[in-house]
């Protein structure tokens, strides 16, 4: 039995033995879509950067946070332990 020839999305016969048939392209049509891809690549690369410069940006913002929570936790552990520090010396004098 031969069975029939599958049909791609636009109803037409796909024949897997035929080669697809190249369209002959001009050196400007060419160099237009290297252009073309190029462009996109710049483009691609620049959206990139610009990701990782965001992302570089707010771990800067994140660190500079923790510093200075952990700057105002310090603050306050030395401030504590100054107004312990009295009371620890009367605890220990008696």
């Amino acid at each position: 039995e031969v069975q029939g020839l599958e049909k791609c999305a636009s109803g037409q016969a796909l024949d897997p033995l035929a080669s697809p048939k190249k369209k002959d392209l001009s050196l400007e049509e060419i160099q237009k879509r290297l252009g073309a891809a190029e462009e996109r690549c710049k483009s691609h690369e620049a959206e990139v950067l610009k990701q990782l410069a965001e992302k570089r940006e707010h771990e800067k913002e994140v660190l500079q946070k923790a510093t200075e929570e952990n700057d105002v936790r310090m603050t306050a552990e030395e401030q504590l332990t100054r107004k312990t520090e009295p009371a620890k010396r009367e605890g220990q004098a008696r």
